[in-house]
C-alpha cells in the first residue's frame, strides 16, 4: 500500500462525515485499504458485525465493489447496551415512533441507497451467533465492532474468528490499552488474539486494530 493505493472516493466521504457512526477517517480508510489489500489466495467473504447507521460498511462496501467480494454486515438493530438510555452515545433520532424501540436498521439502509452500494452490500438482521451457524467457512475477513459488552465481545470473537481463511485478517475496534480510554473487552479478545499464535498484527491506527491470520503453510 505505497503511493499508488486507490483511494476512497470523495462522495463517499463526504457521506462518511454525515453518517452516524464512531469511527475516525483515518480508522475508516485503513479499514478500506486493508480489506483491499485481501489477496485472491483467501477465500470467502468480507464480514462486518455491528452494522448500527453504516458508517463502517461505506469504507468496506466500497473495497468488496472493487474486489469484488462478497461483503455481509450483521446487526440485531436494537442497540447494544453502550447504545441504550442512559448511555451518553444514546441517540434518540434512532427511536422508532410506531414501536418507542430502538431501530438503527432503516438509517443502515438509507446510507447505503445514498452510498450506490446496496447491491455489493448483504444486510443480515439478528444476532451474531445465530447467524454464525448459517454462514459457511472460511471467511476472508472479520471486523469486530458489535456490542461491547464483555459476554457480546466474546461471543463475536469465539463465534466467528476461527472461520477466518488462512492469511485472512481479524480487524478490531475500539482497542483502548489504557482502561480509562474505553471499556476492556474488544482489547481483551485483541490480547487474547495475539496469545494464540495464530494471528500477527500487522497494524494500528487509532482505536483500531488489524491482524492477520498465519498464512496456509
Amino acid at each position: 500500500m505505497g503511493p499508488a493505493m486507490t483511494q476512497f472516493p470523495q462522495r463517499l466521504k463526504e457521506l462518511a462525515a454525515k453518517t452516524k457512526g464512531f469511527m475516525p477517517e483515518a480508522e475508516g480508510e485503513a479499514l478500506f485499504q486493508h480489506a483491499l489489500a485481501i489477496t485472491d489466495e483467501v477465500s470467502g467473504p468480507i464480514i462486518e458485525i455491528g452494522s448500527y447507521c453504516g458508517l463502517s460498511a461505506l469504507y468496506l462496501g466500497e473495497a468488496a465493489r472493487i474486489l469484488p467480494r462478497q461483503f455481509v454486515t450483521i446487526d440485531h438493530h436494537r442497540g447494544s447496551e453502550e447504545m441504550l438510555p442512559p448511555s451518553e452515545y444514546f441517540d434518540p433520532d434512532l427511536i422508532d415512533p410506531i414501536s418507542g424501540r430502538f431501530d438503527s436498521l432503516s438509517t443502515l439502509r438509507r446510507t447505503l441507497e445514498l452510498a450506490e452500494l446496496e447491491e455489493y452490500v448483504t444486510v443480515i438482521v439478528g444476532e451474531s451467533t445465530r447467524i454464525a451457524g448459517l454462514v459457511k467457512d472460511p471467511i476472508s475477513a472479520l471486523f469486530i465492532d458489535g456490542g461491547h459488552g464483555s459476554l457480546a465481545t466474546w461471543n463475536d470473537f469465539s463465534y466467528w474468528s476461527e472461520k477466518i481463511d488462512y492469511g485472512g485478517l481479524l480487524m478490531i475496534h475500539d482497542v483502548f490499552a489504557d482502561p480509562n480510554d474505553g471499556g476492556r473487552p474488544p482489547f481483551e479478545i485483541y490480547t487474547y488474539a495475539m496469545h494464540l499464535g495464530d494471528f500477527t498484527e500487522i497494524a494500528q491506527v487509532g482505536s483500531l486494530r488489524v491482524l492477520q491470520r498465519t498464512p496456509r503453510p
